[in-house]
């Protein structure tokens, strides 16, 4: 999952290199935080926030086919 996430992260970025995902698991949580260059914040959350609600969707779809955990992704600056 997390590659999946960083490869399409990486498409949309300018600085695809300083993409950096780390991930955190609780008992029933996965919290997957991204970390990106300058600049880039933006365009990872696109106009009105569709990128980053098309990119949570396709999270929450593949995380709930895998199992029971729920999958969050939080954008750090």
């Amino acid at each position: 999952m997390k590659e999946l996430l960083t490869e399409m992260i990486k498409a949309i970025v300018d600085k695809p290199d300083e993409v950096d995902i780390t991930l955190t698991e609780s008992e029933n949580t996965r919290i997957y935080e991204l970390r990106l260059g300058d600049g880039d914040v933006g365009k990872v959350i696109g106009k009105k926030g569709r990128n980053v609600s098309a990119i949570r969707t396709i999270l929450s779809a593949s995380s709930a086919k895998e199992g029971g955990k729920r999958s969050i992704l939080e954008i750090i600056e």
